[in-house]
């Protein structure tokens, strides 16, 4: 006997879709200060502004397309995507990354260039001017997003991003009161710090998606403690092939063969099994998308493999 219990909404808002406003309002702020910063380096000639009008324009291209991704992520399911289109925002939150990475090593190659050989020319009134904008900005910025960047990976990855600007424009203050000292080439030193800056955040960004890509079990889910409470349920005899994976931010799945006393499965007591487990599930673990077979003891004689 198997049965499955399933508890979902695959045209649900996901974690992104729930602050797209935000990110809208995010969005518009990182253009303004990305077309001020990219005029105030041309005047002031500092390439320090340029790198963090380079990392404006990376975030706002990220924006954008976590913004697009999570309306794709809305899209309902069908016979062929049965999940919808909800992992769209992790591959928007890949593209971010990378993105992030090309502009962290150019960055950096060029800061080193211009510490090689520092441009005399720099107005460091004018960069210290419209660094101090894209701070207020980016401020701003981060307030909006603070509180969805722990429920999605595309709202981190936003709010990773403008925490950047934000030490970029303190980079770019910084090296401009030293430009105003005489000191030309740390104009060129706060585009490595910026490219310096960038790159970690990057990868860590990187790292997560990958996690969601290769199906690891999410963060905080111990799945040891996960098949305890199961087997703690009347009429469990054992759990195996349970496995939990990540859908989309906010999105968690767990699957898993669950043996069941024979003398329960012949009264009939299978459904009412399946309800425990899923109340176990959803109450202890915050997992609303679970499927489990239910089989009597026996059944694992005839599986060519049991897995944990």
């Amino acid at each position: 006997m198997s049965g499955h219990s399933h508890s979902h909404s695959h045209g649900a808002a996901t974690a992104t879709g729930a602050h797209r406003r935000r990110l809208v309002i995010v969005l518009g702020i990182t253009l303004g200060v990305m077309v001020l910063e990219v005029v105030g380096a041309l005047v002031s000639g500092s390439l320090a502004l340029l790198a963090d009008a380079g990392h404006m324009l990376t975030d706002a291209t990220g924006i954008g397309i976590a913004l697009f991704a999570s309306w794709l992520a809305t899209r309902p399911a069908s016979a062929t995507r049965t999940f919808g289109w909800q992992r769209a925002e992790i591959l928007a939150a890949m593209t971010n990354a990378l993105i992030l990475g090309v502009v962290a090593v150019l960055a950096i190659v060029e800061g080193v260039s211009r510490v090689r050989a520092p441009d005399p020319h720099v107005e460091a009134g004018l960069m210290i001017g419209v660094a101090v904008v894209g701070l207020v900005a980016n401020v701003v910025g981060l307030r909006l997003l603070s509180a969805g960047q722990g429920e999605s990976l595309n709202v981190r990855g936003a709010y990773l991003e403008v925490l950047g600007d934000l030490l970029g424009s303190i980079a770019v203050i910084v090296a401009g009161v030293f430009v105003a000292l005489g000191f030309a080439w740390a104009d060129g030193l706060a585009s490595v710090a910026i490219g310096i800056m960038i790159l970690p955040r990057a990868l860590m960004l990187l790292r997560e998606v990958a996690a969601v890509l290769l199906e690891s079990t999410p963060a905080g889910v111990d799945l040891e403690k996960v098949r305890t409470h199961m087997e703690g349920i009347p009429g469990v005899v054992g759990v195996h092939d349970l496995h939990a994976w990540t859908i989309t931010s906010g999105v968690p799945v767990m699957s898993a063969h669950v043996v069941v006393e024979a003398e329960r499965l012949e009264q009939g007591e299978g459904t009412a099994v399946l309800r425990r487990l899923k109340e176990c599930l959803g109450g202890h673990f915050d997992v609303d998308h679970c499927t489990f077979q239910i089989e009597p003891p026996e059944m694992q004689e005839t599986e060519s493999s049991v897995h944990l």
